[in-house]
């Protein structure tokens, strides 16, 4: 198992309403990224204000920070986030097959949605104050309820006999965040959006992205380097910022 990272602080909770939550609470008192766990969460949340399920033994996770750089750096972090699920994944079960990354903060094992990404954050004047990285992990077991339309939830122990205590899956993420976030702060997004695009779902394959009532179908052809999805349409080529992306 990885050591712990170096500079990165750990707070563990039995129980809290969401992670996110609690980082947003101890953001004014950060002198560095905390990392923050809890076994519990009762109201924890995803993208778009859906309600986030936590089974027992899965993992509830949320990295606080400061980020240097401004609103459009910080969001690229959801990338140096992905790497970082990917990487733990592969530590833990000693496998790559079936993980790819779904555009814009999805892991997927053997096609079905493992794990979920959610940034949030306060910032003015183009800076970001402070950053909050959401990461949900289905360790052990998957929501009884799924949303109409949603990719199918898998687990780590139901698609790979892997059983990881949350505390075992988080110290091999902190590390293998903060390898990447190092790349990240020293090199900026090129080599970040090289290696996700070599773990990406579905490249070079024809896709749906959804925003509110528009859709667009296209080839996926490559994520640019603001980090949005680009399509290859009838209409010609199209940078998508945010969207729901469907197989």
């Amino acid at each position: 198992m990885n050591a712990w990272p170096e500079g990165y602080g750990l707070h563990v909770l039995d129980e809290v309403d969401s992670t996110l939550d609690e980082a947003a609470r101890i953001a004014p008192r950060l002198t560095g990224p905390v990392w923050i766990l809890a076994h519990r969460q009762t109201r924890g949340r995803a993208r778009r204000g859906r309600a986030w399920s936590d089974p027992p033994g899965n993992l509830a996770a949320t990295l606080v920070m400061r980020p240097e750089g401004g609103v459009a750096q910080a969001a690229l972090r959801s990338f140096v986030a992905a790497l970082a699920l990917f990487d733990a994944c592969v530590a833990v079960t000693g496998r790559a097959e079936g993980l790819a990354l779904k555009w814009p903060n999805d892991v997927l094992l053997n096609g079905g949605k493992l794990a979920g990404i959610l940034l949030e954050g306060v910032g003015a004047g183009g800076r970001m104050d402070w950053l909050s990285i959401g990461i949900g992990v289905n360790l052990a077991g998957v929501p009884d309820r799924v949303e109409e339309g949603a990719v199918r939830p898998v687990s780590l122990l139901s698609e790979t006999g892997a059983e990881v205590t949350p505390e075992e899956f988080l110290a091999e993420l902190a590390a293998a965040y903060a390898r990447h976030e190092a790349t990240f702060s020293a090199r900026g997004f090129a080599p970040i959006r090289t290696l996700w695009l070599e773990r990406a779902a579905r490249l070079g394959e024809t896709v749906t992205a959804r925003t509110g009532t528009r859709e667009t179908v296209g080839r996926f052809d490559s994520v640019d380097a603001d980090g949005n999805l680009v399509l290859i349409t009838a209409r010609g080529r199209e940078a998508i910022p945010a969207a729901e992306v469907h197989f």
